[in-house]
């Protein structure tokens, strides 16, 4: 059930980028199986006009192992972050996985426009926006109180060094590092002068 839900919105994208069109057609025969957290392992493969999920051990090109998280970071910019971090692996053929990551991209979703075919567009848009505000105030409300925290256990308990007086210890330890490095520089000079005849 779950894996044609998500074979049914993959697919219904598809008529709307070229793009994931081609990528499709190139693609055809090949397949990335993704392992999500030790959960589950979704086989997503490419009829050359659609492409067809499945789950199981199934073989592939390609495979993608990662958290939930890291996963889901793959559809959006972070995905070579998240390679590069090691968050998610990859073995197999990675021109094949780097398609295919292109392709879920093109073919993410607009959770908005999703909603909208279950309530109508005036509920989605105003429901999407409501969401988009509790998430902002959220992100804001945790800076605020990672702030007032920090500011706290520097100023008042003095358990943190407070920012300023960090930086300027560090400045201070560049600038003797600098003095010692010419220091050095000048010690090894007069040493080789002296052992000249």
């Amino acid at each position: 059930m779950l894996t044609a839900t998500l074979e049914n919105l993959l697919n219904r994208g598809l008529p709307r980028s070229p793009r994931a069109r081609e990528l499709t057609a190139a693609l055809d025969g090949k397949s990335v199986a993704l392992e999500v957290g030790g959960l589950a392992r979704l086989h997503l493969a490419s009829t050359g006009v659609t492409l067809a999920v499945s789950t199981g051990p199934a073989s592939a090109d390609a495979t993608l192992s990662g958290g939930p998280l890291a996963m889901l970071a793959l559809t959006g910019e972070g995905a070579q972050d998240a390679l590069r971090r090691g968050a998610v692996t990859m073995s197999g053929d990675a021109e094949v996985a780097q398609r295919f990551q292109e392709l879920l991209r093109l073919l993410r979703p607009d959770a908005e426009e999703e909603l909208a075919l279950l309530v109508g567009d005036v509920p989605a848009h105003r429901l999407a926006r409501v969401l988009h505000l509790a998430a902002e105030f959220g992100r804001r409300a945790a800076a605020t109180t990672l702030a007032n925290t920090a500011e706290y256990l520097a100023h008042e308990r003095a358990d943190l060094v407070p920012r300023h007086e960090g930086e300027e210890f560090l400045r201070g330890v560049d600038g003797l590092r600098e003095h010692l490095d010419r220091l050095s520089a000048r010690l090894e000079l007069l040493s080789s002068r002296r052992a000249a005849p």
